[in-house]
C-alpha cells in the first residue's frame, strides 16, 4: 500500500466483525472503494476474504487482505478476548493503525473488544479518562450527537463531563455547529432530577463553559432543541436501540393496517410515505457507524447487524474523519480547552507536586 495521503485514506476493516462477517463486510468495503479512492486492508480469515473478493469486480481497487487467525465473538468478554486472542481481526486491525500502516479502522464487531483493543494499541488522548462512542442522530431540525452510545456502561461524573467536551468539539468540527447546546439525558428536565451520577454530573456541567442547557428527557431528544446529549453508555445504548426499534415497529404496524378495510388502507397508505422518510432518517445504515472519541487514532464502531450499505458508509465516515484530520483537531482542541484541563484527572506527578 502507498504512504498516507489526505486524498486517499488508508482504512483497516475488521472483515470478521458483525453478525454476518466477510459475506457482508467485504462487499460493503468494496462498494466504498468504488465510490471513493481508499486503500483498504480487509483483516480476518484470508481464505474467506479472498473467496468473497472473487465474487466481486475489484479491478483498479486497492483492496488487500490481511490474515488474522482469530476472531472475537459478539458475546465474548472484551478483556479476556484481548488477552487470549492476540491475533484476532480486531487486534490486528488496531495494530495496523498503531504501526502507521493504516490511518483509521472500522469494525462492526464486539464494541467492548474494539474499545479495549484500540485503547491498548493506540492509547488515549492525554487527559481522557475513557473514550466515548458518539452516535449521530437525526432530529426535527439538525443532527445531534448522542454520547456515550454504548462503550462505557458504568461511568463517573467526570466521564460524562469529558464526553460532553469531546462531543462539543465533534459537533463544531463535523456538524459545523457554532455553539453546541449540551444537555444531560435524565428522567426529568428540572435541576435535581436523575440518579446520583446525573446529579453530580449536572453540578460539573454548571461549572464549565460549555453551552449547558440542563437536563433533557428521552421524549425530547429528537425535537432538535439540543446539539449534544450526554449519558452513560448503558442509558445511551438503550435509547439508541429503542429509537431504532420504534421506527421499525411503526412500519410493520402500518403495513398490517393496509391489510384491513378500505378506509384503513387509505389512511395507512397516506401515512406510510411519511413513515418511510422517518425510517430512513433513523436507519443506522445511513450513518455507517459511530466514532470513538478520545483515542490517538480514528476508530468507527458499526452496528452489529450492519449490511453492505452500512459498512460502505462507515468506511466513508472513517475516510472523512481521516481526511479532515479530526483526531488531531480533537486532541488540539482538548489541550486548549480550559474546562478539560481543569476538570480532567491530573498526572500522578502533578498531584504529588501540589501536595509538597
Amino acid at each position: 500500500m502507498n504512504p498516507s495521503s489526505p486524498d486517499r485514506p488508508r482504512i483497516a476493516v475488521d472483515a470478521m466483525g458483525g453478525d454476518f462477517g466477510p459475506q457482508v463486510v467485504v462487499p460493503g468495503a468494496v462498494l466504498a472503494a468504488k465510490r471513493k479512492a481508499y486503500d483498504l486492508f480487509l483483516v480476518g480469515d484470508e481464505a474467506r476474504i479472498v473467496a468473497e473478493l472473487n465474487k466481486l469486480d475489484t479491478k483498479g481497487l486497492r483492496v488487500r487482505p490481511v490474515h488474522a487467525s482469530q476472531e472475537v465473538g459478539m458475546s465474548e468478554k472484551p478483556l479476556e478476548a484481548m488477552r487470549k486472542k492476540k491475533d484476532s481481526s480486531i487486534q490486528v486491525a488496531c495494530n495496523l493503525v498503531r504501526d502507521g500502516q493504516a490511518d483509521g479502522l472500522i469494525s462492526a464487531g464486539n464494541t467492548g473488544a474494539v474499545l479495549a483493543c484500540s485503547t491498548f494499541s493506540m492509547g488515549r488522548v492525554e487527559g481522557v479518562d475513557r473514550p466515548g462512542l458518539a452516535s449521530i442522530l437525526p432530529t426535527e431540525r439538525v443532527p445531534c450527537v448522542l454520547i456515550d452510545a454504548g462503550a462505557n456502561v458504568d461511568c463517573r461524573p467526570i466521564n460524562l463531563l469529558q464526553f460532553g467536551i469531546m462531543a462539543d468539539v465533534m459537533s463544531r468540527a463535523l456538524l459545523r455547529c457554532p455553539q453546541p447546546r449540551v444537555a444531560l439525558l435524565s428522567n426529568g428536565s428540572e435541576e435535581g432530577k436523575g440518579n446520583h451520577l446525573v446529579k453530580e454530573a449536572f453540578d460539573l456541567f454548571k461549572q464549565c463553559s460549555l453551552h449547558f442547557v440542563g437536563n433533557i428527557e428521552g421524549r425530547d431528544m429528537f425535537a432538535g432543541n439540543v446539539d449534544v446529549v450526554v449519558c452513560d453508555g448503558f442509558v445511551g445504548n438503550v435509547a439508541l436501540k429503542l429509537a431504532e426499534g420504534l421506527a421499525s415497529s411503526l412500519g410493520r404496524l402500518l403495513k398490517g393496517e393496509l391489510r384491513r378495510g378500505f378506509f384503513a388502507k387509505v389512511g395507512s397508505a397516506l401515512a406510510l410515505s411519511s413513515l418511510k422518510r422517518f425510517a430512513r432518517l433513523m436507519d443506522y445504515t445511513e450513518y455507517g457507524g459511530a466514532p470513538l472519541l478520545g483515542l490517538e487514532g480514528t476508530v468507527i464502531v458499526s452496528h452489529g447487524a450492519s449490511n453492505a450499505k452500512a459498512i460502505a458508509n462507515a468506511v466513508d465516515m472513517a475516510g472523512t474523519l481521516v481526511s479532515m484530520g479530526a483526531a488531531g483537531q480533537l486532541k488540539a482542541s482538548l489541550a486548549a480547552n480550559k474546562d478539560f484541563v481543569t476538570f480532567s484527572k491530573r498526572p500522578a506527578h502533578a498531584e504529588e507536586a501540589s501536595a509538597q
